[in-house]
Formats: structure tokens, sequence, C-alpha cells
């Protein structure tokens, strides 16, 4: 193909037509009149031969080769926007939302200290926080619409990882639980009545995953979505939930909740920060991530000073 007969304006177009699989919203997803999509859609059609969107009853479906397009197309846009990104970024002026995902836990722990620090730099940033959604989310196109991952896990394609914190679980309990100190014993743990906490993306409790390895089964008379739902309800019944233990020591006053040793040590959890690897140059990354980091940092401070 000649490229100077090419107008660049229909890669965009491409590209709101192979996400929305529907020339109406592809067109409003750009700024176009429903004709001018439609007219983008019959030259991109002629340009590669193929129809990209065929009706099938009701709905619109991609190709396959509309389908091979999906990724291609959008790492060349992102390198084309990469060329149009400031060499700086002005913290104190800027308006840019940042999007991050995490589960509940990390949301508890980790954005009110780090609020403090965004609306004290940069006070017109926005943070967008969605739910941890399971590792499967993890491929090209969700990296174009996502700036950090607080999560555990190994690292995943197209994503750095550092290090952010480290933590340990523990048995959280209510204050004048009836067995809440003999609970460290092994005896009163398996007599218990647990309330687990499966996160998406997970088919059990990461807890009951190790328990079972060392051929032991607790008792689980209550299975939750998150961490804060647990200690909602092992604060208000004698149900135990074993979560972690620096998310215990944050709520145990608003909650009226008691820390206790289980009887068996799990080992030590490790948080970390996943970024794109397209971000990885981008000064707006790194400075959300710097501030992240050092927020950190911060709770690992606070845990040595406590011990």
């Amino acid at each position: 193909m000649n490229l100077n007969s090419l107008d660049l304006n229909l890669l965009t177009a491409l590209d709101a037509l192979l996400r929305e699989a529907n020339v109406s919203r592809a067109a409003m997803r750009i700024g176009l009149s429903q004709p001018a999509a439609s007219h983008a859609l019959q030259r991109l059609r002629d340009i590669f031969g193929d129809p990209l969107l065929v009706r099938t009853g009701a709905r619109m479906e991609l190709t396959p080769r509309a389908q091979a397009l999906r990724a291609p197309l959008a790492q060349a846009l992102d390198q084309v926007r990469g060329l149009f990104v400031p060499d700086d970024f002005d913290a104190a002026r800027s308006e840019r939302a940042f999007r991050l995902m995490m589960p509940d836990l990390a949301v508890e722990l980790l954005m009110p200290p780090l609020m403090e620090k965004v609306t004290r730099l940069a006070p017109n940033v926005r943070i967008d926080v969605v739910p941890w959604r399971g590792p499967a989310i993890f491929h090209a196109e969700f990296a174009r619409t996502i700036d950090l991952v607080i999560s555990i896990g190994n690292a995943f394609k197209g994503f750095h990882r550092q290090l952010l914190y480290t933590d340990s679980d523990a048995l959280a309990v209510r204050r004048g639980h009836p067995v809440g100190a003999k609970l460290k014993r092994r005896e009163a743990f398996l007599a218990a009545r647990h309330v687990g906490v499966i996160i998406r993306g997970n088919s059990e409790d990461l807890i009951d995953t190790w328990l079972r390895s060392k051929g032991i089964e607790r008792h689980i008379a209550l299975v939750v979505s998150g961490y804060l739902e647990a200690l909602h309800v092992a604060a208000r019944t004698d149900l135990v939930a074993f979560v972690p233990r620096r998310l215990i020591a944050a709520l145990s006053r608003q909650f009226a909740l008691v820390t206790v040793t289980p009887p068996l040590d799990p080992g030590i959890d490790e948080q970390f920060m996943f970024y794109p690897t397209r971000a990885q140059m981008d000064p707006g990354s790194i400075w959300l991530r710097r501030l992240m980091l050092e927020t950190g940092r911060e709770l690992e401070q606070a845990k040595r000073k406590l011990s």
C-alpha cells in the first residue's frame, strides 16, 4: 500500500469500529456523524479487501481479519500518541485522570495516605479506582486503560512489577469473643466457624489453598468477596476472619476487633505495584508510581516502629 494515499484519520475510525463493533457507537466515540462513520467503514473495507464488520441477526460482529487487527492497531496508535506526550508532568497544574485497579484491602491501606499527597501536590488530578477483576484481565487492551494495579502475584505479560509492602495473616475476632484467646491453639482454630474471602478471579480463599497443602481443612461457615466484608461480619458475630494483619490493625478500633496470632503461620505476603510497559517512560505515570512507592515505604516504616 502507498501510505501517501492513506488518510491516517481512518486508523482512528478503524480503532473505534473494532472496539464498538457498531457504526453508531463508533461514530459517537470519535465525534463523527453516522454517515461519516459508515463512509469510513466502506473505505476501510476497500483498503483491506475485507468486510471487517458483518451483520449477524440484529448485531454486528468482527470478521477474523478485523479481530487480528485489534492488537497491532492499538499498539500502533499508542506509539503515535506517544509522539505528542509532553516531556514533563506539571503535577500542580495537571487535570489528568489516573485509573487504578486494586482489591478492597489495598484501597483501605493505601488510598487515604496516597490521596493526602495527591491533594497537596496535584489538587486537580483525579484518581479512579476500579475493583480487582482477577488475573485474566491482564491483556494488551486492558494495559491501554489502566495506570497502576495493586495485587499479589507473579509478573503479568506487558506489565512491570515492583514490591510495594509486605504483610502477614492473622485472625480477626470481635472484642469479647467467647474463645478469642484460645484461637492460638490448633484445636480451637479448627473448631471455630470461619468467614472465607474469595476475591474475583480466585476459586477459593488463598488461606485455604495454603492450609490444604498442609492437609488441613477449616470450617467455612460463610464466604464473602472482600476483606472489608469479612471484618464487618467478624465484628458482629462469633465468626473468625483469617485476613491480612495490617488491615485488622487499621480497623481494629473502628470495628472493635482484636488480632489473634494463628496457630499456623502462612508466612509473608508481598503486595506489588504493576504498571503497563507502555507507560514506563510516561512522566505522569512515573510521578504517580513514586508517590505509591513512597506510601508503601511508609507502611513498612510504621510496621518496624510497632515491632
